[in-house]
């Protein structure tokens, strides 16, 4: 008698139906509660912990989007732009789609970079965090990478001369570079072979996010979300349960973000888009200003603002490589810069350098503003390189709070 009842007294639950009897089995119901509804977080989150969920929502949508555009796209050179026009024009609803799929791309990489912010400003990336902060640094590059591919694809002018730039800035590097550039492209000219392999690897990848979005949550989940004073809980006053305190925030954050977005692809569809781009692709021609999409402008301005197309490209990929050495390159025990003055001076002069360098890539780091890319790039990795390990040195921080409440 005491084998059923004691199983059954395990935590199994109750109830007849389908949910009660899958959940008898795959125990799905209570692990989403576990890790949905009864979570304890720090009671203390502001705002800026809504982007995660906004991030969420954004790469269901992009999926979405992403599927029914693929079966109306021809991944060849002389097809490509073509099935856009075709989507735009003929398919039913294919100018929403396209829309919602081109707004959600810029306003992703928006949210990913308020995102990263975030955990720079709160020290979300010391222990025991480390492993959430090297996931959502490899989320980050595969979107770069999938972002870029994305770009591509329509096959407009600006498609075709962004990639030109790109693999000739691969075709730099001593000794591989040709052989890169021959596997990106996959000829000697752009063409089918390169829009075919970029496609599947835009495709592949933005289900590769998927997998790696889930370890990045189990991440969260396994250490605990940080807070903005950076201090643990202390005491069981200091959490909440997930539901409904931050269900319902991250509710009315999705509703703001969503009229943002709304606007942006119904109202203002020009404003994140380059104008060149509705033009189809003319290898014979290069356009004025060549120029990337306004999420990788500083990146770009870093390119630009060194003078060696190898070192230009060293430079523009350390800037993303070297977010992965933070953890290691700040010894500071306090978290949250709210109590480090002189680093949270210096972090906003790291977004200034940030914003100044997409200024630079805009503008193509001619005269003046050559001399600010510079400038702002010796800044960007002089804030990482030297500030950080030499701060606990002569910082004087703020005394901690005991507890979060």
């Amino acid at each position: 008698m005491n084998g059923p009842q004691g199983v059954q007294g395990t935590g199994q639950q109750s109830g007849t139906g389908v949910i009660a009897w899958i959940d008898r089995r795959l125990h799905v119901v209570r692990w989403f509660r576990a890790e949905y509804v009864d979570y304890r977080m720090p009671r203390n989150l502001n705002g800026l912990w809504n982007f995660g969920a906004i991030l969420c929502v954004v790469l269901v949508l992009m999926l979405a989007t992403g599927i029914f555009l693929a079966m109306n796209y021809t991944p060849a050179a002389t097809g490509a732009f073509a099935s856009i026009e075709v989507i735009e024009r003929q398919v039913p609803a294919g100018w929403l789609l396209r829309a919602l799929h081109m707004t959600g791309a810029s306003l992703f990489m928006g949210a990913l970079y308020v995102h990263l912010y975030r955990g720079l400003y709160y020290g979300s990336y010391k222990a025991p965090r480390e492993i959430l902060w090297l996931t959502g640094l490899v989320l980050l590059v595969m979107t770069m990478v999938t972002a870029f591919a994305g770009y591509v694809l329509p096959w407009g002018q600006m498609s075709y001369w962004g990639a030109d730039v790109v693999g000739k800035a691969v075709g730099a590097i001593p000794g591989l570079g040709p052989a890169l550039e021959h596997v990106m492209e996959g000829s000697d000219a752009l063409g089918d072979v390169f829009i075919h392999r970029f496609f599947v690897l835009h495709f592949v990848m933005a289900f590769a996010i998927v997998g790696i979005v889930g370890l990045h949550v189990a991440a969260l989940h396994i250490s605990g979300s940080n807070n903005p004073l950076g201090v643990e809980p202390a005491k069981p006053s200091d959490t909440v349960p997930f539901h409904p305190y931050y269900s319902s925030k991250d509710m009315v954050g999705l509703v703001l973000f969503g009229i943002v977005f709304a606007a942006l692809a119904f109202l203002w569809p020009d404003l994140l888009s380059e104008p060149a781009n509705y033009r189809p692709a003319n290898p014979l021609h290069t356009p004025t200003d060549i120029e990337p999409e306004w999420y990788f402008l500083p990146f770009y301005g870093i390119l630009q603002s060194v003078p060696s197309k190898f070192l230009g490209l060293v430079a523009s990929a350390g800037a993303v490589l070297v977010l992965f050495a933070v953890p290691w390159l700040d010894p500071s025990p306090v978290r949250s810069v709210r109590f480090r003055p002189v680093c949270r001076i210096a972090l906003w002069g790291l977004v200034v350098a940030f914003v100044l360098l997409g200024l630079v890539g805009r503008h193509h780091a001619a005269g003046a503003w050559m001399i600010a890319g510079r400038c702002a790039t010796l800044y960007y990795f002089g804030y990482f390189l030297v500030l950080l390990p030499f701060a606990p040195r002569f910082e004087k921080t703020r005394p901690l709070p005991s507890s979060l409440s």
